[in-house]
């Protein structure tokens, strides 16, 4: 099965090798057919500690690093990052 792969904003880079990404997304409404934003925060590993605040991160999901963790980051403002993907796996 492909892993997913969501494009979001780093909004927290406060704990060691890992970051939050909030993930926007636009569902439309069943019964009124407009769109609506949804978003939900995502814990990422950043083994580098290279994410900041603002920064536009893709992450895939991986297996499982800790109890929340089961993301891991792999391109950053439009970068791959070399690591992300044979490290992640860990």
């Amino acid at each position: 099965m492909p892993r997913r792969v969501l494009t979001g904003r780093v909004t927290s880079d406060k704990m060691d090798k890992t970051v939050t990404v909030l993930v926007d997304r636009r569902v439309m409404h069943p019964l009124y057919k407009k769109f609506i934003r949804r978003s939900k925060k995502y814990a990422a590993h950043d083994e580098a500690n290279t994410c900041q605040i603002g920064d536009v991160v893709r992450i895939e999901e991986c297996a499982p690093i800790s109890k929340r963790k089961t993301w891991a980051v792999i391109a950053r403002n439009g970068e791959e990052l070399v690591a992300a993907s044979s490290s992640a796996t860990a």
